[in-house]
Formats: C-alpha cells, structure tokens, sequence
C-alpha cells in the first residue's frame, strides 16, 4: 500500500488510563498507557479479548463480540458493570464511562458519561473516539453467510456515518411489523401501506448509505493500491437490487418504485414468513485484486491478508472523512502472519497515526516493538506491563 500521509490537521485520540469494575473476568482494573501502540499478551482465556470488548463500547453496537449487554458483567458479580477511559484528545484529558447499573429491584440500565455529564446513549462518544475491530471470528468472512458481510459492511458504514446504526435498527423493527401483518392475515390495508411506506424510506436510506461508502472506500483504495503489498488490494461491490436501483436512479425514484414492489410482493413475502426484497438481503462482494479472484475461493491466508487490507483501507477512509483517527483494536492479528507480513503490518499500523490494541498468546510476535509500545502481560483479572 502506498504511504498515507496523516494531516496535521488530523486529530489522534489516544486512551491513557483504562478502568474496569466488574466487566468479564475483571473484578477491578486501573491500567494506565503512554503509548500509541498497545501489545497485550498472554495465555488463551487470560483476559485479553475482554479488554477490546470494553473498548469496542465506546462505539455504536454491542461490541466487537455482539453479545448481550447482561453479559459482560462479571461471573458471581453484582449484576452490573463500569467500564471508563481516560482519552487524551486536542490537547486536554476527557472522561467517558458506559456501564450497566441495577436498580434496587433489580432492573437494569445503560449509562453512558461523556467528560462525568450524563449521556444518552453511545451516539455521544462519536465525536471524540471511533473504534474499528478486526478479530478472529471475522476470518471467515468471504466464505459465510450473506448476513456476516452485511454486518461487517454496516460497521465500515457506521465507521463515517454514525448514525446508520439506527437506521438499520428502525429498518429492522419496521420489517418485523410488516411480517407479523403479514403472518396474522386479513390486516387493514391502510396498516400494511404504512408499514411498506415507512421500510421504503428507510431500506433506501440504508442502501444508499452503504452504496456511498462502498464508493468511497473503493476510490480510496484504487487511489493507495500497491500491487507488491503483503495485503492485497480489494475489489468491492454490492449485490442487490436497491443498490442497482440507486446506481441509475435517483433516491426519491427508488423509494416509490420499492414502495409498490413492496406491496405487490405481499402474497410472496406471507408465503415466505420474511420481505424478500431490499437490503435485508444485499451482499458485499469482494475480489483480490492482483488474483482478480473472488476472495470466497482463495487460500486461508490469503483470505486473512485481503480483509486486514480492507480494515486498513477503512481506517485511512475514516480518518480522511472525520478528520480524527480510530482506534484499531486487533485481536490476535499477528499469530498467523510469516515475519515479513507482520513487520509489514506493524509499519502500516503505525502510518495511520491512530492508537493501536494488538493482542497475542505469544510475547515473541511483538518482540520488535518493544521501545517505542506498551508492551502487557495480561492474567486471569490483571494485567502487568512487561
């Protein structure tokens, strides 16, 4: 990959103290940083992962794992959780927590604090911090369903769009309401031209929010590509019929033209149980660039090397696109590269200018970092600086 060359202007959180009470296997942890690189090792199980999880939070979702927010809270805990960062940003240290807390009778709520201010939701954090992941059970990407490239296509979307998560979300409950109609039978006509009206605006605006990203990420890497990089330049497109749509039409077009195939597939989507049309159904296509092979037919490692170009090329998209780098949290990255392919990746890590969490059970793939990162030795509820 050719050299991205960070503007002055480009702003570069960067984590300096991390505080757990009762997330995953941590009873309690303060650790501080003085790096922009973060190495974090240690055996299988040790607790590595559940230190991305908690940083995963500060962007929108549930995290890199996906998992229930009930979840996180530690094992024989109190049923709640806290999790808190010390961000160095624009020259000044700010405060952001998020957290579960329970209730005297035991229900339980989000928190979330930006600067100790009550926040409503994890929108708030969007402005000073954006968390991008790549972890190990994203490898098989190319060759799962449809549904796992949409997810992944919906991070690299809510990466410069932070508030696609909840278009996505509103689509969703509006398709379950169409559904549920659907299935009862016999619904008032006027309900289902509502439910279809309210999934048309919404499926275009999703469409066209992963289309537009799709573009620019595109662009970007046709603009950096280097045919020798050990990560390989991708080809990327969308399958589907929404996306076609918006290529040759305008928006407003798209929506009514899908509004009445919405209503003209009624008897068809009841047949199925689901609405078979829009970008419920959409897939992201990728190609290896140098191979001009669909990336669901080469090897294991190639495979691994395509898509953490992908999650680089986005990260140079997200900086360009908001002016501040993300944080790159990577879960076991180096363990299956040769040497020549993680030094390379360690030099394109640090030219993108962010703050970088690596994590791997063996300290010797960090070796050549050691000087200029922060090198850990994480244990069951602790972690030591080596």
């Amino acid at each position: 990959m050719k050299p991205f060359d960070a503007s002055p202007a480009i702003s570069s959180p960067l984590i300096r103290r991390l505080t757990l009470r009762d997330f995953r296997s941590y009873a309690a942890l303060d650790a501080r940083f003085g790096s922009k690189t973060i190495a974090l090792t240690g055996e299988n199980g040790a607790g590595k992962t559940n230190i991305l999880e908690a940083l995963s939070m500060f962007s929108p979702g549930r995290g890199l794992r996906r998992a229930e927010i009930g979840l996180c809270a530690r094992h024989d805990g109190p049923g709640g959780f806290a999790v808190s960062i010390e961000l160095e940003t624009g020259g000044q240290i700010l405060q952001f927590g998020h957290g579960l807390e329970l209730d005297a009778q035991g229900n339980a709520a989000r928190r979330f604090r930006v600067d100790r201010a009550p926040a409503t939701s994890q929108r708030a954090f969007a402005e000073h911090i954006q968390a991008l992941w790549l972890t190990p059970a994203m490898d098989g990407l190319f060759t799962g369903p449809a549904g796992d490239r949409r997810r992944f296509l919906d991070r690299l979307t809510l990466g410069v769009d932070a508030d696609h998560g909840a278009r996505v979300s509103k689509l969703e409950r509006a398709l379950r309401n169409r559904n549920r109609l659907l299935e009862e039978g016999g619904a008032d006509p006027r309900w289902l031209a509502a439910a279809e009206q309210e999934i048309a605006a919404l499926g275009v605006a999703v469409a066209s929010a992963r289309l537009d990203t799709a573009r620019r990420l595109a662009a970007l890497i046709e603009a950096t590509r280097d045919e020798t990089s050990p990560f390989p330049f991708a080809l990327i497109a969308l399958d589907g019929e929404l996306e076609q749509m918006l290529r040759d039409e305008p928006a407003f077009t798209v929506e009514e033209r899908y509004r009445s195939m919405l209503a003209q597939s009624r008897r068809r989507d009841a047949a199925a149980g689901r609405t078979l049309i829009g970008p419920q159904s959409s897939d992201l296509l990728v190609r290896h660039g140098p191979k001009s092979e669909a990336a669901r037919d080469c090897s294991t490692g190639e495979q691994k090397a395509l898509l953490t170009g992908l999650v680089l090329a986005h990260a140079r998209l997200v900086t360009a696109m908001r002016g501040m780098a993300p944080l790159l949290l990577l879960d076991e990255i180096a363990a299956h590269f040769d040497t020549r392919r993680r030094e390379a990746l360690f030099d394109e890590l640090d030219k993108l200018g962010g703050q970088v969490w690596m994590t791997g059970a063996d300290p010797s793939l960090f070796k050549s970092l050691e000087g200029h990162a922060d090198i850990f030795t994480v244990t069951p509820g602790r972690i030591e600086r080596r």
